[in-house]
Parts: C-alpha cells; sequence; structure tokens
C-alpha cells in the first residue's frame, strides 16, 4: 500500500514522467559547453548521424551529432580525441538516459591539436603524399602565375609588390577564405579550379601556382592542415608554391606542396628571377661572347699567315714534275718502236704452228670426243628412264594400297559414327519422353492445386459470393446500404438482389479484447431473419 500522504497524488504514464524531464532538463540547463575524451566513435552511422560518449576521469555522457551538424563541422570527431563541444542538455526517453546534442566541435586546446596534425600527418606521409619524388620543379620564368589567398589582405599585395620589382608577370588571383568555417574547401577548390583551366582557353591555365596567407596561430592556419587542401596539393598537376605563415610556422600543405617559402614574399622571389640582373648578365655575356669571338678570329689569321709563309713557291712545287714529264716525252717515240717490233716477232711465232694438217687433226679429235660423249649421254638416258619407270611403279601399287586402306578406314569411322548417332538419338527420346511425363505431371498437380484453391470449390458446397452494383466482393453487412442492388453468385449461375430497407442498421461496437468462451458453452441459434413483402429469402 502506498503512504497516506500519495494517496491523493496525480498519476503520471510513463510518457508523461519522461516529457516532464525532458522539458525541466532543457529548461534549466540549455546549451552548455562539455570538455571531454571522445569514446565509442566508431565513425558515422548509415543514417549520417554520430552517436559516442564524451567521458573524463570519474563520469561519462552520451552525445550525439545530427547529420546536417556533422557535414558543416571543420573538426570532425575522433575516437580517443579531448574536444570542447558545444550543444543542448536533453533526454533519450526510450532508454530513460540524459544526453548532449552536440552543434559544435572543436579540440581542447594546442596539444589537441598538435597531436591531430603529427596523426595526420602519418597517415598522409604513410600514403606517398610527402614523397621527394613526386615533387616537380618550378619553371624558370612562368609566363602566368595562380595565386591562391584573400583578396583583401596584405598577402597578395605584396606579392604582386615583389613581382613588380623583379620580373612583372601576368597573375591570377582566385580570392578564397583563408580562414574560418569552409575556408579550407575554398583552398582546396581553388587548387583544382586552376589545374583544370585548358591550356588554350580564354583564360590562360597559369605556369606556377602560390598559396599564400600571413602568419597567425595554429587555429588561424589549421585549414591549411586540412586533409582536403593537402590532397589537393598533391595532386596538382602544375608546380605549387606553399607560402602559409611566418618562418616558423609548419603546416601540412608545405609537406604536399613542390617547394615551401618561409613567408608569401619568399614566395614570389622564388617565382621569377630578378629582371635587371638577367639584362645585366645577358649583357655580360653578349661581351664575352663577342671578345672570344675576336680573339678567335685573330688566332685563325695569324695561324694562316704562318701557314703561308711555310709553304713552298708554285714553280718549286711544279719543277720536278715538269722535269719528269720532258723525260717521258723524249722517250716515248723508241718505247712505241720496240713495243711495235715485240708484237710482230710473236705474231710470227704463233702464224707459224697455224697449218691446215694440224686444224684437221684438232678438228677429228674433236668429234671423236663429241660422238663418245652423245653415246655415254644416250646410255645413261636410258638409265635414268628405266630407274624413273620402276620407282613410279613402285609408287603406283603403294598408293593404291593406301587408297584402299583409307577408303576401309572411313568406312569404319562411318559406321561407328552411324552407331554413335543412334544411340544418341535413342537416348534424346527417352530424355523427351521423361521431360514431358515429368511436364504432364506437374501440370496435372498445379491443376488439382488450382482446383483446390478456387473459390469456386467454396460455392459448390453451398455457400454464396455477394458482389455489389460495381462487381467487388461485399464482406460485411455493414458495407450494405438500404435499397442496395447486390448480385449473389451460387456454383450454377448468379441472382441479382435488392437489400432490405427496412433491415436496421448495424451499430459499430468499441474494439474491446475478446474473452474466451468457456468450453461448455454452446452457440447460440442464429436468428431467424424477417422475410420482406417484396421479396423471398436469399438462403
Amino acid at each position: 500500500m502506498p503512504p497516506d500522504n500519495l494517496i491523493n497524488a496525480p498519476e503520471f504514464t510513463v510518457s508523461e514522467l519522461s516529457s516532464a524531464l525532458k522539458r525541466t532538463v532543457e529548461d534549466r540547463f540549455g546549451h552548455v559547453r562539455v570538455r571531454g575524451e571522445i569514446s565509442g566513435f566508431r565513425g558515422p552511422h548509415s543514417s549520417g548521424h554520430c552517436y559516442f560518449a564524451l567521458k573524463d576521469e570519474s563520469a561519462k555522457i552520451e552525445a550525439v551529432i545530427w547529420k546536417f551538424a556533422h557535414a558543416r563541422m571543420r573538426f570532425k570527431p575522433q575516437e580517443g580525441l579531448e574536444v570542447i563541444a558545444t550543444g543542448k542538455l536533453t533526454t533519450y526517453p526510450n532508454s530513460s538516459k540524459y544526453q548532449i546534442v552536440i552543434d559544435s566541435l572543436e579540440p581542447a586546446g594546442i596539444g589537441a591539436l598538435m597531436a591531430l596534425m603529427e596523426e595526420r600527418k602519418r597517415k598522409l606521409a604513410a600514403e606517398g603524399l610527402f614523397d621527394e619524388a613526386r615533387k616537380q620543379l618550378l619553371p624558370w620564368l612562368p609566363e602566368v602565375i595562380g595565386v591562391v589567398t584573400s583578396p583583401t589582405g596584405a598577402v597578395i599585395r605584396d606579392i604582386l609588390h615583389r613581382l613588380q620589382d623583379r620580373f612583372p608577370r601576368r597573375v591570377l588571383v582566385w580570392p578564397v577564405k583563408v580562414q574560418g568555417e569552409g575556408s579550407a574547401e575554398q583552398v582546396a577548390a581553388a587548387i583544382r579550379g586552376f589545374n583544370a583551366l585548358p591550356e588554350t582557353g580564354r583564360i590562360p591555365r597559369p605556369d606556377l601556382l602560390i598559396v599564400a596567407r600571413g602568419g597567425g596561430s595554429l587555429e588561424d592556419l589549421w585549414s591549411f592542415n586540412e586533409e582536403i587542401v593537402v590532397r589537393a596539393a598533391a595532386d596538382s598537376v602544375i608546380p605549387l608554391i606553399s607560402a602559409v605563415g611566418h618562418e616558423t610556422d609548419i603546416t601540412l600543405i608545405d609537406f604536399a606542396a613542390d617547394k615551401r617559402a618561409p613567408t608569401p614574399t619568399a614566395a614570389a622571389e622564388m617565382a621569377v628571377p630578378v629582371r635587371s640582373e638577367l639584362f645585366a648578365e645577358v649583357e655580360s655575356l653578349a661581351r664575352r661572347t663577342m671578345v672570344c669571338w675576336q680573339r678567335g678570329q685573330e688566332s685563325r689569321r695569324n695561324e694562316l699567315r704562318a701557314t703561308a709563309r711555310a709553304l713552298p713557291s708554285l714553280s718549286e712545287l711544279l719543277a720536278i714534275p715538269r722535269q719528269r714529264l720532258d723525260h717521258l716525252g723524249a722517250a716515248l717515240p723508241r718505247a712505241l718502236k720496240a713495243n711495235t717490233h715485240a708484237h710482230h716477232r710473236r705474231f710470227s711465232h704463233l702464224s707459224a704452228g697455224l697449218t691446215l694438217k694440224v686444224l684437221r687433226g684438232q678438228v677429228a679429235q674433236a668429234s671423236h670426243r663429241l660422238t663418245v660423249s652423245g653415246e655415254r649421254i644416250r646410255l645413261s638416258a636410258r638409265a635414268l628412264l628405266r630407274n624413273r619407270r620402276d620407282r613410279f611403279a613402285g609408287l603406283e601399287v603403294r598408293l593404291k594400297a593406301s587408297k584402299l586402306s583409307n577408303a576401309q578406314a572411313q568406312r569404319n569411322a562411318i559406321a561407328r559414327n552411324c552407331e554413335r548417332t543412334q544411340r544418341l538419338a535413342e537416348r534424346a527420346r527417352r530424355a523427351l519422353e521423361t521431360t514431358m511425363q515429368r511436364l504432364d505431371a506437374r501440370v496435372a498437380h498445379s491443376g488439382q492445386l488450382l482446383s483446390a484453391l478456387s473459390y469456386r470449390g467454396v460455392l459448390a458446397r453451398g455457400f454464396a459470393l455477394v458482389r455489389d452494383e460495381h462487381g467487388h466482393a461485399v464482406h460485411a453487412a455493414a458495407a450494405v446500404g438500404p435499397s442496395a442492388r447486390l448480385s449473389v453468385e451460387f456454383a450454377d449461375g448468379r441472382v441479382g438482389v435488392t437489400a432490405d430497407a427496412d433491415r436496421p442498421a448495424a451499430t459499430t461496437a468499441p474494439a474491446s479484447p475478446a474473452k474466451p468462451a468457456p468450453r461448455e458453452a454452446k452457440p447460440a441459434p442464429p436468428k431467424r431473419v424477417p422475410k420482406p413483402v417484396d421479396q423471398g429469402s436469399l438462403f
């Protein structure tokens, strides 16, 4: 029994009590800032919401981040990270517990930011985004320079002023936020946007990119530590210089960029050389080139003069050949006469041996050799012909034997194939008969099942199907209005009827759980419906 002082206390339902507690907690605390360590975070749920807990040394509170709040958070929750959460304290009635609905999340102090930065640095380094092999060489003199920075800060003015002093170049500025929510996405989009420009488009694609920002705290520079910015810098096809903060400021984009500059002004100095120094160097090289050419020409001129002095005169060079020509010209007539006499003596000696008897002997000898050679050729031809005839006869016998054996082998193969075809045809016929019998059995079984499930079997047992004037089945008497036209289907046909107009309207009783009747109770006999005057009973 409850105490006497609580007998007249009002009763609460569980839902009313939970709602009262929820209003009390929300009205008492409202928005709060809680510092704690993230525990039990396993990534966003399939619905996009995040569920985890915040804990310290002696307590723990459940936390939830809705999908839309998680999408716009700059710092994403991670397991074991100490954070400061801002949100609304409320309760969850289904499990009788309180929780905080987080609207914003930030790391708890510089130590947490540095730990998060070091963890992200190790992750990206393991993927190879900071490898030296990925670095590109900066162009020596770029035609177009793209700058990703804030258009209202002093950084862009310093870069433009330094470029104007050293070597004026065309500069394209992509204005972005360099601090705060959404700044990381804008910087990454600017880098990818410069890389997506066509080389021959209306806006030329830069030959060099500079991502610049002035100095600041670690929180101010945190946008350049975001993973989306680091990946965009690493994927840039255009060489990129990182000029974020002062010389002592280190961000993750510095490791992914092709070159790091300590300041934005130093980035401009790295981008282009000094024009006046180039002019002076070109003039110096031109002077040195002219002096070297003049010295070379003078040296060759001196060598030519020394060589000309060392050469003999033309008359001295031709004196000996001219003397030799005179000597040979004087000896030429005597040599011609001696050569003619020598050839005449040789001709006379050869003509003495060419008599008619010698010629006849040589002809007879040649004729004998020809006769002997002809006889030998005739005998060789006969022997060769006889050998060829014997060889062809042997080949003919082998060919006939091979033809007969090949024909017999083909006949045997045809017989085997015919026998195999007959066996396959018999197997196919038996398989077809078996398949047809199986299909007939399935069709007969389906017909029996259809007959068993058909409502016409129910009609054959004495029941009737009532339809309204639209042909829809009527399931309850309450659905039939006075004088409604109905169609009653029996097993042997349909009958059109009209509902009784004097039947009292059916009242719908409130639904209540039915009590099981005792086993001894017998069903009450059905009440007889009074027969209408103008129409007989339907049943």
